[in-house]
């Protein structure tokens, strides 16, 4: 009995056995042309039975088409990652990936690196979507030098690399946090952000210090490197609590950062909420699973996955028309750790 696997059907077989062209086989499965349904459910029957499945990397050679796209974050695993293991970034996954296939678009996952830089050259895409990209960040210049269609979910970092994006408006859910803090009673909040160079992390700090200004408050901010993680936000919560005791609460976007700070308030014998306020950005898995539950802000991800993919559409369809897409307004979800001293959430 032969070992070897039996030859792959190809297209001339399809068309021998329905008793068709070539090109009426093409035509059928492609959904183009002029076909009847009669010929396209005897061109379909021919290809199931005989196994046939076409060739995606040459169609693409010969029609210029887009069929793959990815979706990447350049941010370290410590911050992507979380208890779902992909957080944020598994969020738009779950939406982007039936948006991509409702447009006949396959999404490839690159999950998060330890660096944060993806070995982007293993990758044959046509297209991508690139989280929150930062200031100088490899993946999204590489792309960009290939002239593939990019489209960043959030506002890129300024730069020479500026692709169209989804404006999930960073510096108005910052402001959305503490004023929010502020009814509840705080009147010392620290920040803790990551120092690389993203729009969100730059507009977060300046509503932060505006917000302390205006209420004669020193700006208590701590950057760190994203790659800490929990570890480095509850070392950073550590160091303020410690030079500035009467801080009651924390605003901290990164929820990677809440987290460790939350940590680090408990060891240091304080309460949430009673005597230290926390609230974050990403309404996620973390923020949901703390204990206490973090408050946080809904990003009504799956319409910005839907933005983004129909954005990036339209740049493959060669439609450049649009640079900017105005994402959804993002809501508060109030929760545990910043509930009214002496209330319940």
């Amino acid at each position: 009995m032969s070992t070897n696997p039996s030859p792959r059907a190809n297209i001339k077989d399809v068309a021998r056995e329905a008793g068709v062209s070539p090109t009426t086989v093409s035509h059928a499965l492609n959904a183009r042309g002029q076909v009847d349904a009669e010929t396209r459910a005897r061109v379909e029957q021919a290809a199931l039975k005989l196994g046939y499945r076409p060739n995606r990397n040459a169609q693409r050679l010969r029609t210029g088409e887009a069929h793959m796209i990815v979706l990447l974050s350049s941010m370290p695993f410590a911050v992507a990652g979380g208890p779902s293991r992909l957080g944020f970034m598994m969020e738009v996954a779950a939406v982007a990936a039936a948006e991509a296939l409702n447009r006949s678009l396959a999404l490839v996952l690159a999950p998060p690196m330890e660096s944060g830089r993806m070995p982007m050259e293993l990758l044959d895409v046509d297209g991508a979507l690139v989280i929150e990209p930062s200031a100088g960040d490899a993946n999204l210049e590489y792309l960009m030098r290939r002239g593939l269609p990019v489209v960043a979910i959030g506002k890129p970092a300024e730069g020479p690399a500026m692709p169209p994006y989804v404006d999930i408006h960073s510096g108005q859910t910052t402001q959305l946090l503490l004023d929010h803090l502020h009814e509840q009673g705080a009147r010392k909040v620290a920040m803790i952000l990551g120092a690389a160079q993203r729009n969100s992390y730059v507009e977060a700090r300046a509503v932060y210090e505006r917000f302390a200004a205006g209420r004669g408050q020193p700006a208590l901010l701590s950057l760190i490197d994203e790659a800490s993680g929990e570890r480095g936000g509850k070392e950073a919560a550590l160091a303020l609590l410690a030079a500035h005791p009467d801080i009651d609460a924390f605003c901290i976007p990164v929820d990677a950062f809440a987290s460790g700070a939350v940590t680090a308030i408990a060891e240091s014998g304080r309460r949430i909420p009673e005597d230290v306020m926390v609230a974050t950005r990403y309404d996620g898995p973390r923020a949901r699973t703390c204990v206490p539950p973090l408050t946080a802000v809904d990003l009504h991800l799956e319409e910005v996955a839907q933005q983004a993919i129909a954005l990036l559409f339209d740049h493959l369809r060669g439609d450049r028309s649009r640079h900017r897409v105005e994402g959804p307004v993002a809501q508060l979800v109030a929760r545990e750790s910043s509930a009214r001293r002496g209330r319940s959430a």
